[in-house]
């Protein structure tokens, strides 16, 4: 899954989604879920096996008492083996296991789901982060060149070449644009907090990869949509966790069925008894015993209800997780073709606007613009720029919503690499 974020072509962002897969607390939790998965699987496999206990003891016993009262001391020895095997006649044992196994797999596809969303968050912070930081720059470099023109408009109005309306107007807009770098700057610490977060809590360790990365918005390899949404569903992990669910809820109900017949069972016991007053007895026993489910009070019909039910419902959630994944696939093509389509010409808008904003600049030095006009030339050139910065982060997101929406580079033959003790 990591090949598709080598695509943008920054060593941080790499970095930082490595570093959140080895310390992310929802992998952790998805991966307990694995195996508790599996371990209930275990459990029910082992009701197709035959089940034994033995038990054994030894104890000595006596009468201390008068000459005519007194028993003397004797070892009692007994061994005990008791084995039965409920034969699976109807398949409910069969039912249950291929349910638990179908939990298996949907809890691996949770793992599955868990990371792509991960790797889509880091992505889509980090984005935002390098857009944070480009937009603080151009409010920085705004706000020097504003105190430039204060201080030219403090000589010019100490002269009386320029009227006290002017320095104030230009005051102003220093100190707005002031407020606005102080706000930006917080949001990009909000981001590297975030990041922190997502990554497992370094935070020294996160400025490090930030302060190392390109500085610019990174910009990944397209890919192309070759079939419809819905055709790419099976590629998303959480539609095939929705589907096992639904397999196991019908293999239960099948389970449920199968206890509504009767039910064969192969029992026996050997005892070995010993004692050193009666000798040695080796008592024994083995047998079928057919077990009829004759009145219950409804429980196992409403068992079966129940797991009918169950099914319903998972049938009506795997409907509405496909429903809603076709409505992310689209709604993420949508945006990403508006983004790409605003694009171009965002760029000449910001192109333009800075031309005529130097323009402007210009003929105000030169006297003949007021500063009126040039405040309101600078305003559109930093909000044509603004935009720009916002369109080519908000194209860079979008791609990672498809992306995600997709399945984000999910495979149903990979798995999460774990032992028998977890990750």
């Amino acid at each position: 899954m990591l090949d598709w974020w080598s695509g943008f072509n920054d060593p941080a962002l790499d970095q930082l989604l490595a570093l959140s897969e080895q310390r992310s607390t929802a992998l952790a939790v998805a991966t307990a879920n694995i195996e508790a998965a599996r371990a209930t699987s275990q459990s029910q496999q082992s009701g197709l096996l035959p089940s034994a206990t033995a038990n054994a003891s030894v104890m000595r016993s006596g009468t201390n008492a008068d000459n005519s009262q007194k028993v003397p001391a004797s070892t009692t020895r007994s061994g005990a083996l008791d084995a039965s095997w409920e034969l699976d006649l109807f398949g409910k044992t069969r039912n249950e296991i291929k349910a638990a196994d179908a939990r298996v797999e949907a809890r691996v596809s949770d793992w599955h789901d868990a990371r792509v969303s991960l790797a889509a968050e880091v992505a889509d912070d980090y984005v935002q982060y390098r857009a944070c930081r480009l937009l603080e720059a151009a409010y920085r470099e705004e706000l020097t060149s504003q105190q430039q023109t204060i201080k030219a408009t403090e000589l010019s109005a100490a002269s009386g070449l320029k009227s006290t309306a002017d320095l104030a107007l230009v005051r102003a807009s220093a100190a707005s644009s002031a407020s606005s770098l102080t706000a930006q700057a917080a949001e990009c610490e909000v981001l590297v907090k975030s990041l922190s977060e997502l990554t497992g809590g370094d935070e020294l360790k996160v400025r490090a990869l930030l302060r190392s990365g390109r500085k610019g918005i990174p910009v990944p390899k397209q890919f192309l949509v070759k079939s419809l949404p819905a055709d790419l569903l099976r590629q998303r992990p959480d539609i095939n966790s929705l589907e096992k669910e639904l397999a196991a809820n019908a293999f239960e109900v099948g389970a449920a069925e199968a206890d509504l017949y009767p039910s064969l069972s192969l029992s026996g016991s050997l005892t070995l008894n010993g004692s050193s007053v009666a000798g040695k007895s080796v008592p024994w026993s083995f047998g079928p015993s057919l077990s009829l489910p004759i009145f219950d009070g409804g429980l196992r019909r409403a068992a079966v209800r129940t797991a009918k039910a169950n099914y319903d419902a998972a049938s009506a959630n795997y409907r509405a997780g496909i429903l809603a994944a076709v409505k992310e696939v689209e709604v993420a093509l949508v945006h990403l073709d508006s983004a790409h389509r605003q694009l171009s010409d965002a760029t000449v808008a910001a192109r333009e606007y800075r031309a005529y904003f130097q323009s402007v600049d210009e003929n105000w030095r030169a006297g003949g613009a007021s500063v009126l006009d040039r405040e309101e030339a600078r305003r559109s050139a930093q909000s044509a720029e603004i935009t720009l910065i916002g369109l080519r982060r908000d194209a860079v997101e979008y791609w990672i919503a498809l992306y995600k929406a997709l399945g984000g580079g999910w495979s149903a033959d990979s798995s999460p690499h774990m032992t028998k003790g977890g990750t």
